[in-house]
């Protein structure tokens, strides 16, 4: 499965790493890109070992805000 997501606060590579992070740390996720510009992230995962709403509330925890 791949979403894209927009994250309104990710401002500095400082950002962009938090949150490859955090989200490459799910068991199932298969690719994690992220353009800092566009404040996009696009994530392919495995719907057998993950949720959309875990890549959310991964995100989430880290104080960044999802539109």
């Amino acid at each position: 499965m791949k979403t894209d997501l927009k994250i309104c606060n990710m401002k500095s590579m400082v950002d962009v790493n938090k949150i490859r992070n955090g989200i490459s740390n799910n068991e199932g996720v298969i690719a994690c890109q992220i353009n800092l510009e566009s404040k996009e992230v696009n994530v392919v995962y495995d719907e057998y070992f993950l949720s959309l709403d875990n890549i959310l509330e991964s995100v989430e925890d880290l104080g960044y805000t999802i539109l």
